[in-house]
């Protein structure tokens, strides 16, 4: 069986879970049966879907109607006609394993021979789960994120019997609906991402509830000293202080005090009123940036670490699997194997130690593979390697880049979690890749964001609320690196293209954005200012008194305002006028002489800091070297025979 087996998705739910699963499988092309058990939750969960889809037509983010991805669901209280043509079964009923066992032996009986049975559980065994089967080899997890819609991940999780054909279809399944997979190769409780993220909340909880720390002070700490987008209480009130309280349970675990006293008494969090704050008769989230600084942050870390290092020392997942998962899973700032890299393992290892000695806890017990790395010195980026190797071909982590036969250097700004939004090591990555790759390779590069959503978001403030100031004042060098690198740029600019977004943009030498793009510089608003440049590029673009207006009132407008006042060299209707009006532009670098244009780049970028008398000699110099090339004469040569130059950079 391969993925082109695949043609009917039955879903067996239609809760929450159940119809944002058959919506993006519509989506996604696929005909989908949705199947619960009456007919009321069925038409609700179909309600839900028609309400979603027809939202994201008006939005433009569907390439089809809302009727023609409507016209490719099913609904129905019939288990076995749901399934009786299905080439893959995706339940998605109560997270209980009596139900679910009930529900996979009645799909076994009647689903075809070769459809793949997936459970959607978040932690609940995949080898028990397929155990109720007469075919174990054919049944995955796939956990989908909620809500589904919205959240890229999909953590594709084997059973003891799932076979790699079965786990590769359903992975590849995941891309084929825009998603974003991780292979989870054991059947551990709590997979990858609950096994990283339960501690950031447990961890927490259990430091309050022995008198270690406050609500406040931890949440302000995490958020504030370390980037993550919500504090630990903040999270466990969010997604339910219940769902903590019963992955621990279910595991044998025991549960903090602190979790365990708010679900005896029912303040489960936002969906009861109350949890650790109070959304009824209280404030809500009420920490500020005053309530960091006494919070133990590494004590929780590292615990996340070592689990992280668990995962890897088991072959459950690779570290970049666990990161990615991190990251589009739980909106971390990066994964927690690149955050132990940074912090240097060896100082993970030893806070565990002394957690370990002074508490005794199982929790604290370092893992076999942390323990190894840091016995072989491999303690992080510091060191040259730890969970990465940055010794001879460093990992790329927020960036996708490929050359391609042309020489267009594609480089893709790859965080989707946080609307690409720009982290330091973001910064690092695209300073390091043109520092790095091979001048003499490239004809021009080509800068765009992944996904729908955004070129850029900007910089990742909460990211840089917990750096050094002195490395903040660095982070104009990558900007200048790309204004600087001596072939022609491109930004092909879809979606939000703010702060550094627009800086990198200025950093580029063409700019091409879609009409509905926006534009801006909301520094302002967030008490800060430019720093990467914008306020001296957009002088020299737009003159002063839009940029000081641009700058001092934080604007934001489209991209068809931005060319008007020449900020965008075009602003185009749609994305596939974007990609003909860039390939246009490509086609014309790639042909173009490299010698000519890159000292013709060198020479438009200096001259307005010289005076026009010296701009201009300049100018004199390079046309005079540039006649003394052979592409000078192979241009003069085809312009006499009338056919295309054909230049070769000499």
């Amino acid at each position: 069986m391969s993925l082109d087996t695949v043609q009917r998705v039955a879903v067996l739910g239609a809760g929450s879970m159940g119809h944002g699963i058959a919506e993006i499988a519509a989506i996604g092309g696929y005909d989908v049966t949705m199947r619960d058990i009456e007919e009321e939750i069925v038409q609700d969960g179909y309600d839900d879907i028609e309400w979603s889809v027809e939202k994201l037509e008006e939005k433009g983010q569907i390439d089809e109607s809302a009727e023609t991805v409507l016209e490719r669901i099913e609904t129905t209280t019939d288990l076995a006609d749901a399934v009786s043509d299905a080439d893959l079964v995706i339940e998605a009923v109560p997270e209980q394993m009596s139900i679910k066992e009930d529900t996979f032996s009645t799909v076994d009986e009647h689903a075809p021979d070769h459809a793949i049975l997936a459970s959607n559980t978040s932690s609940l065994s995949i080898s028990d789960i397929a155990s109720a089967t007469d075919r174990p080899d054919q049944v995955v997890g796939l956990h989908f994120f909620n809500p589904p819609v919205k959240m890229d991940l999909i953590e594709v999780t084997y059973g003891e019997a799932t076979t790699d054909e079965t786990a590769e279809i359903a992975y590849e399944w995941a891309e084929s609906i825009d998603k974003q997979p991780i292979y989870v190769r054991k059947d551990v409780h709590g997979f990858v991402v609950n096994t990283v993220l339960v501690p950031f909340m447990e961890e927490a909880a259990w430091m309050l509830s022995n008198d270690e720390t406050t609500v406040q002070e931890a949440d302000a700490s995490m958020v504030y000293e370390r980037g993550y987008p919500m504090g630990p209480f903040e999270l466990n009130d969010f997604g339910g202080i219940d769902i903590a309280y019963h992955f621990r349970d279910e595991s044998g675990q025991p549960v903090p005090p602190a979790i365990a006293e708010k679900v005896e008494n029912d303040n489960l969090g936002k969906k009861s009123g109350k949890g650790f704050y109070d959304y009824e008769e209280g404030d809500g989230v009420d920490y500020g940036p005053e309530d960091a600084g006494n919070y133990d942050t590494l004590r929780t870390e590292a615990v996340m670490i070592n689990k992280a290092a668990w995962l890897v020392g088991n072959d459950v997942a690779t570290p970049d699997a666990i990161d990615l998962g991190c990251r589009l899973g739980g909106s971390f700032p990066e994964g927690m194997c690149r955050r132990g890299d940074r912090i240097g393992l060896e100082v993970v290892l030893e806070k565990l130690e002394d957690l370990h000695d002074e508490y005794g806890e199982e929790r604290y017990e370092p893992a076999d593979y942390l323990v190894e790395l840091v016995e072989e010195g491999w303690t992080g980026e510091d060191a040259g390697k730890g969970f990465y190797d940055y010794r001879v071909d460093p990992p790329y982590h927020y960036i996708n880049w490929e050359v391609d036969d042309d020489g267009v250097l594609a480089i893709e700004l790859d965080r989707q979690e946080r609307m690409n939004s720009m982290s330091d090591d973001m910064f690092m990555e695209i300073d390091r890749l043109l520092s790095d790759v091979d001048v003499d390779d490239v004809a021009c590069v080509v800068f765009e964001g992944a996904g729908d959503k955004a070129f850029s978001s900007g910089a990742d403030i909460t990211g840089f609320t917990a750096d050094d100031p002195a490395e903040i004042m660095d982070v104009d060098e990558m900007f200048q690196t790309v204004y600087e690198f001596p072939r022609p740029t491109v930004a092909k600019i879809d979606g939000f293209c703010l702060g550094a977004g627009i800086e990198l943009a200025l950093a580029c030498d063409i700019r091409v954005a879609t009409e509905d793009s926006t534009i801006g510089t909301p520094e302002t608003n967030l008490g800060v200012i430019p720093g990467g440049g914008a306020t001296q590029r957009l002088v020299r673009l737009v003159g002063e008194a839009k940029t000081k207006e641009m700058v001092f009132r934080g604007m934001q407008f489209d991209a068809a305002q931005a060319e008007e006042w020449g900020i965008v060299n075009y602003a185009v209707s749609d994305t596939d006028e974007l990609e003909d009006q860039v390939g246009e532009i490509v086609d014309d670098l790639v042909s173009g002489p490299p010698v000519a244009l890159k000292a013709a780049k060198r020479v438009i970028n200096d001259g307005p800091e010289a005076s026009l008398e010296a701009a201009l000699a300049m100018e004199k110099q390079a046309f005079a070297v540039l006649a003394t090339t052979d592409d000078m004469l192979e241009g003069v040569t085809a312009f006499r025979q009338n056919r295309e130059p054909q230049f070769e950079g000499e």
